[in-house]
């Protein structure tokens, strides 16, 4: 059998695949610190065996009929959203509702994160964003954000991009556009603010109220890979177990992080999520899985909602 290659961005969570402390037969971990650069190769070319992938980019293509991929009910990153929406202070925008026919700066709207913001927005905020205007960038550096792979919208939006290729930070602190819903924090300037300025709490608040952890990718395995030893999937994801269960017992030893409240963190967590913040399998991540479905739906990036087990093989019952 040859050697598996798995591409993945840098998380505690698969930190032990990488240095072997978790073995995985015939793995080859390639540690790729950009996602973009990451999806971009993976969805463009192929490239690895398997790997980290955008959960929107995934479910797109296997809605459309693309079974390049399949999937492991594994989530390497998952992000709330609330604290990564920034406004201009003079754009009149005091809470959610307001941006409502404003200029909106995003990296890309087929991302995930875009995915996220929006319906959480819609649905929790009554957001109208039948009237924005989307400009697309990079958030901190002039230019696009990668070259993405991802099928079209099945209604086309209009997005519109700065003809100078200046970064939504700049935009946005010129007033240029009025707000930006993104994956990093922008440049501070003494215009930008975020809209929710506690967003730690609401977030918390959030997650106690919808059970909703918001994904943004998923590991992919190439299907002619899968295919040829269907034993790939269950090998990788009692790896990607253990190696969680390893980086959640070393998280509660001693100091691990150059966090220095790092342990009123661990208990947040443990009271929060009940001792696990990221699981894993289908069961324990419906309602999140369930609303990236929905919001995908009502955004037109796929044309109607799938049930979730259609979304990843099957793994060995022991091991979920």
């Amino acid at each position: 059998m040859s050697r598996l290659t798995f591409a993945c961005g840098f998380y505690d969570r698969t930190e032990a695949l990488r240095t072997g402390d978790v073995p995985v037969k015939d793995l080859d971990f390639i540690a790729i610190d950009s996602p973009r650069d990451l999806f971009d190769r993976m969805g463009g070319k192929q490239e690895f065996d398997a790997s980290e992938f955008s959960s929107s980019e995934y479910i797109s293509r296997l809605a459309r009929g693309d079974n390049a991929f399949v999937a492991l009910p594994v989530f390497p990153s998952r992000v709330f959203r609330h604290g990564y929406i920034y406004v201009n202070r003079k754009a009149g925008i005091s809470s959610p509702k307001d941006i409502a026919g404003k200029r909106v700066g995003v990296p890309l709207y087929t991302m995930t994160a875009a995915v996220w913001i929006r319906g959480i927005l819609a649905h929790h905020y009554d957001v109208d964003f039948s009237g924005v205007r989307w400009i697309e960038g990079a958030i901190n550096h002039p230019g696009r954000h990668g070259e993405p792979s991802a099928p079209p919208l099945l209604q086309p939006v209009k997005i519109e991009h700065d003809p100078k290729g200046r970064s939504l930070s700049e935009l946005l602190a010129n007033h240029e556009i009025d707000v930006i819903m993104g994956t990093q924090h922008p440049d501070p300037h003494p215009d930008i603010a975020p809209l929710f300025p506690d967003a730690r709490k609401v977030e918390r608040e959030f997650y106690r109220k919808t059970r909703i952890f918001p994904i943004m990718h998923l590991v992919v395995i190439r299907r002619d890979v899968y295919e040829r030893d269907r034993s790939v999937a269950d090998r990788l994801y009692r790896g990607f177990v253990d190696a969680k269960k390893l980086a959640l017992a070393r998280m509660h030893k001693g100091h691990p992080f150059m966090l220095p409240w790092v342990h009123d963190d661990i208990h947040e967590i443990d009271d929060v999520f009940k001792g696990d913040p990221y699981p894993y399998g289908v069961e324990a991540n419906r309602p999140t899985l369930e609303a990236l479905v929905q919001y995908m739906t009502e955004q037109h990036f796929i044309p109607k909602a799938m049930p979730i087990e259609e979304l990843f093989v099957p793994v060995d019952k022991a091991l979920r």
